[in-house]
């Protein structure tokens, strides 16, 4: 997993790692000039809102002469980034009888679809069995794109008419995850409507069909992120939390872009964990996040000296 992960944030690596290799010269005296040429660096791999806390952190223990030269700057840096990320990682909840149902939100262009396709693969290697739902039915696209994932896949797809009611595709994938006895049923969404407060009405819609046919459903609520976006993944974030309880994040695209810092900021915007990150196009291209080996994969430039 680590190899995937280091590959895939190379691009985030050579902004902050070189960079910070750069500021961290081992053995030099720390200094204010330092401390600002940090925060300059954590800003440019897009650790945007995390980025003044964590300078914050260094310029106090630096006054408390907890760290005095550069080389004690990596180390804390290391902890203060993990301590960021703690509770992410955990893999998906599923439900203790019955299927897990796991709805996936995210806006149009995020990846949202091929990583319905990736997760249903996950879990398939895990030897459980899975359904789709193909619930953005206002995107003919969407549909057959799942459709032929489905396929590829081996897996049951449940579709509705183009432009029907994806609460009634959710309701009839529930009835169908119940009378196969499905381990996991997938449900994709719309990523936009014609106003938005159309989209947030028709997901809270979703989630109360899914809740009537299913107990404690929906028992994830996943939000794919395109990591490319960087901070501005932030904002789009905040929308879905607001109106379906997101439960969890899936960074895509995480390995076309120097962004990945932006995961300190959703993280900390958001307060709910990162499960799975994005490395590639390929189906097996989702790994579960690991807070240790992602902050140790971009810090590695650094770590060398």
């Amino acid at each position: 997993m680590f190899k995937a992960l280091f590959d895939g944030l190379k691009r985030t690596r050579e902004v902050l790692g070189e960079g910070l290799r750069a500021v961290l010269s081992i053995g030099r005296d720390l200094d204010e000039s330092s401390l600002d040429r940090l925060e300059e660096v954590l800003y440019t791999a897009d650790l945007g809102g995390a980025a003044g806390p964590l300078v914050e952190e260094v310029r106090r223990a630096y006054k408390r002469r907890e760290i005095r030269t550069t080389g004690d700057v990596l180390p804390f840096l290391r902890a203060a980034l993990l301590k960021r990320l703690e509770g992410c990682g955990t893999g998906i909840a599923l439900a203790p009888s019955g299927p897990t149902v796991l709805l996936v939100a995210g806006v149009n262009g995020s990846g949202k679809t091929t990583t319905i396709a990736k997760l249903a693969r996950h879990l398939a290697r895990e030897g459980k069995s899975v359904i789709l739902a193909a619930g953005d039915t206002f995107r003919a696209a969407a549909v057959e794109q799942l459709t032929i994932w489905a396929d590829r896949l081996g897996v049951p797809i449940v579709k509705g008419a183009p432009g029907g009611d994806p609460a009634a595709v959710a309701f009839d994938a529930a009835e169908a995850a119940l009378a196969r006895k499905i381990d996991v049923l997938i449900v994709d969404t719309a990523g936009r409507l014609h106003t938005q407060k159309n989209l947030m009405e028709e997901l809270r819609k979703i989630r109360r069909i899914l809740a009537g046919k299913v107990p404690g459903a929906p028992h994830e609520t996943l939000l794919v992120l395109d990591a490319t976006n960087g901070q501005n993944a932030i904002s789009q974030s905040e929308v879905f939390r607001e109106a379906i309880a997101v439960s969890g994040i899936v960074l895509a695209k995480l390995d076309g872009t120097a962004k990945g810092g932006a995961i300190f900021g959703v993280r900390e915007k958001l307060g709910v964990p990162v499960r799975f990150v994005g490395l590639g196009e390929g189906i097996d291209d989702l790994e579960r996040f690991d807070p240790a080996s992602f902050v140790d994969a971009i810090l590695e430039p650094a770590a060398k000296g």
